[in-house]
């Protein structure tokens, strides 16, 4: 007597509670992340999914919603940098005005979060037209900017504040989750 059931049925029915448990729209997360960290070595796999997942429009999304997420992420990001300039330039204002290097160094790059925040925009239209390329290249214009950020302030010597440097390190994370999500869809 063969037993009432079979063990691919019973494989079947742990994926599907699996996946009940964890949410249709958590597991797109996951394996939309999943599959951009297998295709592109500089995603971090975890901060790819915690980061996406917050999102209010992740859990209905598709690879591409995803990729849009990262882009609007990324405008979040360089608006809160802009933020954290200004607030770190009114501070050295207050206190009687600081290195004029320094407040340079702050001042180029408020000037490229404000155009970081423009290229993750349009990184955001360009995907939602489905012209991927064009939507990949404003997100490695977004990088290129962080990067000449961290320059300027590099030659300003002494001038580093932290948060920048944290803010550089993630626009650099989710320009990549982008592209790599955005990869996934060509």
């Amino acid at each position: 007597m063969s037993p009432p059931y079979s063990t691919a049925g019973l494989l079947s029915a742990a994926a599907l509670t699996t996946l009940t448990l964890i949410g249709g729209a958590g597991a797109t997360v996951v394996t939309t992340c999943r599959a951009a960290a297998d295709g592109d070595a500089r995603v971090d796999y975890g901060s790819c999914v915690a980061e996406l997942g917050k999102h209010r429009d992740s859990p209905d999304a598709d690879a591409w919603g995803l990729a849009k997420v990262a882009a609007l992420t990324g405008v979040v990001n360089a608006d809160d940098a802009v933020y954290d300039i200004k607030a770190a330039l009114a501070a050295k204002q207050a206190g009687g005005g600081g290195d004029a290097q320094a407040r340079a160094a702050l001042e180029r790059c408020r000037e490229l979060y404000e155009s970081m925040g423009f290229a993750f925009a349009e990184a955001d239209d360009e995907i939602n037209a489905r012209d991927y390329a064009a939507g990949k290249g404003k997100a490695a214009e977004a990088v290129a900017l962080a990067h000449q950020c961290d320059d300027a302030l590099a030659k300003a010597a002494g001038a580093v504040p932290s948060p920048m440097a944290k803010r550089s390190a993630y626009a650099v994370q989710i320009a990549n989750i982008c592209t790599a999500i955005t990869n996934l869809i060509n």
